[in-house]
């Protein structure tokens, strides 16, 4: 067994422990008690004083986590291509990540969670820990870090950055602007997990494929195209909703060559919008329990578990319900009300002051249901929590549907008043756009800086003097006072790329609706989206800690919105172009607008159909999987010969013996 050892060991997860008030050291300090443990399980530790709390370090050789591996029955990539069972003594058999380690940074952290919460008391008695002159016991069987968890003696355990790979990936990403939507994606994968590099894989593809529509627009509003305009804006259209659907499609088989090189599996002839990459189906386990329950009676459980299935169904439709009329009751006025008052005032100044004080007042609105959907999808009947996941940003995005676009299709659908309408989404995406990028860069700063003021205070007190300045000198208390890589509605639910993909959908849905009314809106885009790459590689590199991996593959829900505002767009840019040919306002059915209508339906045709013509799994995918299969049975088949073999040889020497 040749195994190469990783290059050095880097410490990747922190412990935050409280300093110790009593001076002297006491018997069975439960501090000291957790440090030993780490060391028997065979971590490597190192104790780092702060200001006001102490910090414990911690990383794993390679032995160490390729254990935990093989306890926690992690699948990984062999040689031949099939996936098995990871074990340490066949290690070499193994294929490695992209950059040359043995365990991805999700398999990683999760070999860590196994190993500081898997020390248990396992002696016959009850144990005695003391922590400044407090007592309290561990219990035979109980988890040495929940226990101190619950006695607020551990304040948190969080993955640490690794500064080696963090500055590389500073260099080479997110202050790398010469070349605008190139990233190291096999780089970020590797030091974020398989969900962050997915969202920026998909970022950069979406930018790069902006340029194109973002060029055709610019053409029609530097150009005066004259008569003729009623003739290209149509094309304009028939371009963009054609770009649209090729992206949809093309962005799902990038998606499943990422995967392939990645090695990671998944399954065949599925909607990758809706099924989580390389995760199995699982049932839940009130429906384990029937199966037990009901044993061999297959009539009662096939009734039960359709009881269970169109209650869960029901349950959701109740909860979408819910939330559709409280849209439509509270949220629809509001958005009307604001629709109304913009046309009203005359003034450009006060507009723009009535979009900013707006865009501040909705947030009200999207916090209050935001907090009534995590409430309701807990009573719902999900599989597993990407569903509920998918639950929560189908609901999220209801919210902010209305609120991004409701005053829009006031302007255009009510008034059509398109010179209010272009001013409408100028300063949209103007407004939004920079106030959100402001908002994310600068909230994760100040939220770092006012808990450096705090413990600063803290400490100050303690000493009982203001005068002379503390300074931060470890790094691991440094990246604790940083703010978590969290999402702004249902965090038990989602990380922070929820807030990024929200920002993008909304984005697309703005640009997409209303191409024939402001064509230069992708250009816009496009220059935002350049800048978005950047900020939010500096904003999981620099202002956030590093964010705890999630293993879904795939945009989950948000390749549903993005594809539902694409059919949106084919039925708003009709319109809009309708009116465009209807001067009088009379619904003249001539042969300029008959020729609109067909073309929607052409359109709406060639989005359902052309999913059949782009296959989602490229060719080269397909063979690597075919010959993958192919290698995986024959090595099966020569393994069962040979035991087929060895079983009739020893049964032949067996009847010898008896003769």
């Amino acid at each position: 067994m040749n195994v190469v050892e990783e290059k050095q060991i880097a410490f990747e997860i922190g412990v935050v422990v409280p300093k110790r008030n009593v001076k002297a050291k006491e018997e069975d300090d439960c501090v000291e008690v957790l440090v030993d443990e780490f060391k028997n399980v065979g971590l490597v530790v190192e104790r780092v004083p702060g200001v006001v709390d102490d910090f414990i370090k911690l990383a794993a050789p390679l032995e160490i986590l390729g254990k935990a591996a093989f306890e926690l029955q992690i699948k990984k990539r062999t040689q031949i291509g099939m996936d098995l069972q990871f074990e340490w003594e066949e290690v070499d058999a193994f294929v490695r990540q992209p950059d040359g380690s043995l365990f991805s940074w999700c398999e990683r952290f999760h070999c860590y969670r196994h190993l500081i919460y898997g020390i248990m008391n396992k002696s016959k008695s009850t144990v005695t820990l003391r922590f400044d002159g407090k007592e309290f016991y561990w219990e035979v069987g109980e988890c040495l870090l929940k226990k101190l968890e619950s006695q607020r003696i551990v304040k948190e355990v969080f993955p640490l950055h690794d500064e080696v790979k963090r500055k590389k990936l500073l260099h080479t990403w997110a202050l790398h602007w010469w070349d605008f939507t190139s990233q190291p994606i096999d780089e970020i994968y590797s030091y974020f997990g398989t969900k962050i590099a997915i969202y920026f894989a998909f970022l950069g593809m979406y930018t790069r494929w902006l340029l194109f529509p973002a060029t055709f627009g610019l053409i029609l509003q530097i150009f005066d195209f004259g008569s003729l305009q009623l003739l290209v804006l149509p094309l304009f259209f028939i371009s963009i909703t054609l770009w649209a659907i090729m992206f949809s499609q093309f962005w799902k088989r990038k998606n499943v060559a990422l995967l392939t090189r990645w090695q990671i599996s998944y399954p065949i002839r599925t909607d990758l919008g809706n099924r989580q990459l390389g995760m199995a189906w699982s049932s839940s386990q009130s429906s384990v329990e029937l199966m037990k329950k009901w044993g061999t009676d297959k009539t009662k459980e096939k009734e039960m578990f359709q009881r269970i299935e169109w209650f869960g169904r029901l349950l959701r439709f109740r909860n979408d319900a819910i939330i559709i009329v409280s849209i439509i009751c509270l949220q629809l006025p509001f958005e009307l009300a604001y629709a109304h008052l913009y046309e009203v005032i005359k003034s450009d100044i006060v507009k723009f002051g009535l979009t900013t004080i707006y865009l501040f007042a909705i947030q009200f609105f999207t916090k209050l249901g935001g907090k009534i959907s995590v409430k309701l999808i807990k009573h719902e009947n999900n599989e597993n929590t990407e569903k509920r996941a998918d639950s929560l940003v189908y609901k999220v995005f209801g919210l902010y549907f209305m609120q991004s676009y409701i005053g829009v299709f006031y302007h255009a659908l009510i008034h059509r008043n398109f010179l209010t309408l272009r001013t409408v989404l100028i300063q949209r995406l103007l407004v939004s756009e920079v106030l959100e990028n402001l908002v994310e860069n600068t909230l994760p700063y100040l939220k770092y800086s006012y808990k450096k003021f705090r413990v600063r205070s803290k400490k100050k007190r303690e000493r009982g003097s203001s005068t002379g300045k503390i300074h931060f000198a470890s790094r691991v208390e440094k990246e604790y006072l940083k703010p978590s890589y969290s999402a702004s509605i249902g965090v038990e639910l989602e990380d922070g790329l929820f807030d990024d993909f929200l920002e993008l959908a909304l984005q697309f849905g703005m640009i997409m609706m209303f191409a024939c009314a402001f064509p230069p809106a992708f250009a816009f885009a496009a220059v935002n989206n350049i800048t978005e790459i950047r900020t939010d590689a500096l904003k999981l590199l620099v202002m956030h800690k590093r964010p705890i991996p999630r293993v879904s593959t795939t945009i989950g829900a948000w390749l549903n919105i993005f594809q539902f505002l694409v059919v949106t767009s084919i039925c708003t840019n009709c319109a809009l172009l309708v009116w465009l040919y209807d001067h009088e306002g009379k619904w003249n059915i001539e042969p300029g607008l008959a020729a609109i209508l067909v073309m929607e339906h052409i359109l709406l045709l060639i989005k359902f159909g052309f999913s059949r013509l782009v296959p989602e799994e490229p060719a080269w995918v397909r063979a690597n999987r075919v010959k993958r299969a192919t290698e995986a049975e024959y090595m099966c088949s020569k393994q069962l010969l040979r035991n087929i073999s060895g079983d009739r040889a020893a049964g032949t020497s067996a009847v010898k013996k008896e003769e």
